[in-house]
């Protein structure tokens, strides 16, 4: 059996970590590699090569990333990231994966969906903001789907499109002068 490497970007729902999972095949178990490493590449910062453990989920956060100080976990950029993960120095087996990250919008998204049952508010108003809510999930969702298939500038208009659609929808507070907290970039 040869050597098949593979890598899975696994949910964390945090905003402050990145999971990557090694879901490779290996002649050997446990698997027997020269010197694992992973290179993610962090949108608005340079890359970054760190240690990688074969056969498990490897998770990363801004100090591991080197977006601060050790101790202090503040939240991981949204938007296009690529990964390559390599089991030898010489690089010359590896896998590559580009994906859109989306956790800080999408918890914003989620806290703004949560308060869309407001008692004092009536039935129209709460229509009008499901439909702004499903057209702004909507747009989230293409941008994953442009992003995971290699089509990052469609990914990224898509996203900002959400962005957009859901600060103006927490901005004017949609019903009953509730404001939505905004917490993100």
């Amino acid at each position: 059996m040869t050597t098949i490497l593979d890598i899975l970007v696994t949910p964390t729902y945090s905003k402050k970590t990145l999971g990557i999972n090694d879901i490779s095949e290996y002649p050997d178990d446990p698997p027997i590699v020269e010197a694992p490493s992973i290179e993610i590449s962090i949108p608005g910062f340079d890359s970054i090569i760190l240690p990688f453990v074969p056969g498990e989920l490897n998770v990363f956060n801004s100090a591991s990333l080197g977006l601060s100080d050790v101790g202090i976990e503040d939240p991981i950029p949204d938007g296009i990231y690529v990964v390559r993960y390599s089991i030898t120095p010489a690089e010359s087996s590896y896998v590559e994966k580009t994906f859109l990250r989306v956790e800080k919008l999408q918890e914003t998204f989620d806290t703004a969906f949560m308060k869309l049952d407001l008692a004092n508010c009536n039935d129209l108003i709460k229509k009008q903001q499901k439909v702004t809510l499903d057209t702004i999930n909507y747009f989230i969702q293409g941008a994953i789907a442009s992003a995971n298939n290699c089509s990052t500038t469609d990914a990224m208009k898509l996203y900002k499109k959400a962005y957009k659609l859901l600060h103006n929808f927490i901005q004017r507070g949609e019903c009953c002068g509730i404001t939505f907290p905004s917490n993100f970039y």
